[in-house]
C-alpha cells in the first residue's frame, strides 16, 4: 500500500505553486485515451480548483463536455510525492474575471513578468474562461517514510589526514534536521 498523505498535507501541497496536468474524456474519434495537458492552476485549501482556458480550445470544449476532469500535481524530487484530484466542474465563468487572471500570472511569474505577460496577451485572455472544480475523490502519496525504510544511511566521511598532533575532542553533538 501506498503512503498517503493526510487531508491537512494533500491540501496544502496542491496550494503550492506548481505546474499541474489536467486530464479530460477525449470521446472524438472512438477509442482514445483522456487528454493530458500541463496547466497553471489555482486552489485554497477547502476551495475549489481553478483553471484557466481558451473558450475554444479542445480542452475548453472537452472540460464543458465532459463536466469534470482530474488534476495532478507532483514534486519528483526524492522522496517523491503526488496529490491527484477529480471532480465535477462547479461553475465556468465566462470570461475568466480579471482579479483571477491576475492572481494566476502572478502565482507563477514574477511581477515584471507577469506584468508583462497580462499586457502582452490581454487581447488573447478575453477568450478564456474559468473552470472551477469541486474536488470529490483525492488519491495522494507521500515517499518520504516509505524512502526512509530502505534507505541506507550515506557512509561517515573519512576523518581529514593531520600531520601535526592529536586533539582530544569532545562529546559528539547531534546531527541538525534537515529542511531538504
Amino acid at each position: 500500500m501506498l503512503p498517503t498523505m493526510s487531508p491537512r498535507a494533500r491540501e496544502l501541497f496542491l496550494a503550492e505553486r506548481r505546474v499541474g496536468v489536467l486530464s479530460v474524456a477525449d470521446p472524438r474519434e472512438g477509442d482514445r485515451a483522456p487528454l493530458s495537458v500541463p496547466v497553471w492552476y489555482d486552489y485554497r485549501p477547502g476551495g475549489e480548483i481553478l483553471v484557466q482556458t481558451g473558450r475554444e480550445t479542445v480542452k475548453g470544449r472537452l472540460l464543458r463536455a465532459a463536466g469534470r476532469f482530474s488534476l495532478c500535481v507532483q514534486d519528483e524530487r526524492r522522496p517523491y510525492r503526488y496529490v491527484s484530484v477529480e471532480g465535477p466542474v462547479a461553475t465556468i465563468e465566462d470570461p475568466v474575471p480579471p482579479a483571477v487572471r491576475d492572481a494566476l500570472a502572478h502565482r507563477y511569474l514574477d511581477p515584471d513578468e507577469a506584468r508583462g505577460y497580462l499586457d502582452t496577451t490581454a487581447d488573447q485572455l478575453k477568450d478564456d474562461i474559468l473552470f472551477r472544480l469541486r474536488p470529490q475523490r483525492w488519491r495522494t502519496a507521500d515517499f518520504a517514510a516509505f524512502a526512509a525504510d530502505f534507505t541506507e544511511p550515506a557512509e561517515p566521511a573519512e576523518p581529514a589526514r593531520s600531520t601535526g598532533p592529536a586533539r582530544p575532542t569532545g562529546p559528539a553533538e547531534p546531527a541538525a534536521d534537515s529542511a531538504d
